[in-house]
């Protein structure tokens, strides 16, 4: 059974960087299109980017291009989101995906709070 496990949340202040990553195992990582994506209190959950499977293409939403890159390891099975930049309105519960033709998995999150 596939599986995803994030890591790297934590507290930061406003103006500071995280590397979040994403650990697969379970499946055949370098087959999976992988996404991120982020979950603040009381919003919907909303798609931050993602990468493809060989990692030649990456596409971000608006608020976080500039800030935020994606990248993956194909050789250790990881997914990376480098955040920096960071803002209050990035705190979330960030996930990370993994998609190939019908199948898909999901990690369990990991917090990231930016506050002073």
């Amino acid at each position: 059974q596939g599986q995803l496990v994030e890591s790297g949340g934590g507290l930061v202040q406003p103006g500071g960087s995280l590397r979040l990553s994403c650990v697969a195992s379970g499946f055949t990582f370098r087959l999976y299109h992988m996404s991120w994506y982020r979950q603040a209190p009381g919003k919907e959950r909303e798609l931050v980017g993602a990468i493809s499977n060989t990692g030649g293409n990456t596409n971000y939403i608006d608020s976080v291009k500039g800030r935020c890159t994606i990248y993956r390891d194909n050789t250790l099975n990881t997914v990376y989101l480098q955040m920096n930049s960071l803002k209050p309105e990035d705190t979330a519960v960030y996930y990370c995906k993994g998609t190939y033709n019908s199948y898909s998995y999901w990690g369990r999150g990991t917090q990231v709070t930016v506050s002073s």
